[in-house]
């Protein structure tokens, strides 16, 4: 009995230096990793993740339902197509043809009503955003300084990099992209409490606009700079100008540094289902325009959707680009594997959400999976009638 109340007393001792050391070397944010995260038998963020951190609603409006295929569901889906739903462990996958579903599938308890992270297809959702407040007037172009927003913003290229920098990934911030480290910056970002305050101590310190670098902290520090410029939180502009007017049948929820007034994760985790996140999709595939309406500039659009870079061609201004068996396609894409996917000469939105992506080489920006779902979505609507 001594020898146990002498054991959980040095444990409870050591337990409490260790959060004081966390305090005292700024690492306290780790503490929520470990109880959201790691206790939970995870080694990075997951899909259902958004119930354990405050969130901002994205307030639906009107619903538009989706229009029904008169042959929805009745092609079978494909055995290959099975297989990587079953390894990679899919929740939902939805075919769009001609703006009807045409195949919905969903897998561990999900419906077509369930949320899940979005991660990084997010960034795409922030770009929306950006082109909307510059169609508005309130941020000048795709050119205007960061500075302008935040003069206090470090770095030697500072004053130099731009909104339009922060969108297509060349904006020279000094940030490390290792998803699975508990002591990188990005894990930093997604468990602590003053993420304006993480951002906000980076630095820019290589000249931006020269080339692509894919770095989640550019867009949050644009998501900052459109807040400041509408004068309202991300979550209800984005409400305001996108999920409403697109008819969105669910409010999403958007994951906070804090409550009640913090700021959003904007970089990522949107909590939505396949349905509503291919409406995103829909608005893209039809140049920002939805049932008559310009919700977007349609030049800026086309130019979110064509590379910057001719070395990087697999990036524009938030969306990923590609050509899979001569067709050309953009997708918004997350971690773990959330796609939604456009294939403009078909008229085509595919939408896959699960919990483990497919590989990725060094050689190819795109994993291998993103091929299969294309593929095999053109096998199923091939044996229409």
């Amino acid at each position: 009995m001594k020898f146990l109340k002498k054991f959980f007393k040095w444990f409870a001792i050591i337990l409490v230096s260790i959060i004081i050391l966390m305090y005292i070397f700024d690492v306290d944010y780790l503490l929520r990793a470990v109880r959201t995260i790691y206790f939970r038998g995870y080694t990075t963020a997951f899909l259902e993740d958004y119930t354990h951190f405050p969130n901002r609603e994205i307030k639906n409006g009107v619903a538009q339902p989706w229009n029904i295929a008169k042959d929805y569901n009745q092609v079978p889906s494909t055995e290959t197509l099975d297989k990587t739903h079953k390894e990679l462990q899919t929740v939902a996958f939805l075919i769009i043809k001609n703006d009807s579903i045409v195949h919905e599938s969903y897998f561990d308890g999900y419906t077509k009503d369930s949320k899940s992270n979005s991660f990084s297809m997010a960034k795409s959702v922030v770009t929306m955003a950006l082109g909307k407040a510059i169609m508005e007037g309130k941020i000048k172009s795709l050119d205007q300084k960061v500075a302008d927003f935040f003069p206090e913003l470090k770095g030697a290229f500072a004053k130099e990099v731009t909104v339009g920098d922060l969108s297509s990934m060349a904006s020279g911030l000094s940030w490390d992209e290792k998803y699975y480290s508990p002591f990188s910056i990005v894990t930093r970002a997604y468990f602590d409490d003053d993420l304006k305050k993480v951002i906000l101590g980076l630095e820019i310190n290589e000249k931006p606009g020269q080339s692509f670098k894919y770095l989640s902290g550019a867009t949050q520090l644009l998501a900052m700079c459109i807040e400041k410029a509408t004068g309202e939180y991300l979550s209800d502009y984005v409400s305001k100008n996108f999920w409403q007017p697109l008819g969105a049948e669910n409010n999403a929820l958007w994951q906070l540094d804090h409550e009640p007034d913090g700021i959003e994760k904007a970089y990522c985790c949107i909590a939505s289902n396949a349905r509503d996140f291919a409406r995103l999709g829909k608005l893209y595939l039809h140049n920002g325009n939805w049932k008559g309406k310009q919700i977007l500039d349609s030049t800026f659009v086309q130019k979110c959707i064509t590379p910057r870079f001719p070395e990087s061609p697999q990036y524009g201004y938030g969306f990923w680009m590609h050509t899979i068996n001569n067709k050309k396609l953009f997708y918004l894409r997350g971690h773990l594997g959330q796609f939604v996917i456009v294939i403009p000469e078909d008229n085509l939105i595919i939408v896959r959400l699960g919990h483990i992506k497919g590989v990725q080489t060094e050689t190819d920006p795109h994993s291998n999976d993103l091929y299969t779902y294309v593929e095999e979505s053109y096998k199923i609507l091939n044996q229409r009638k």
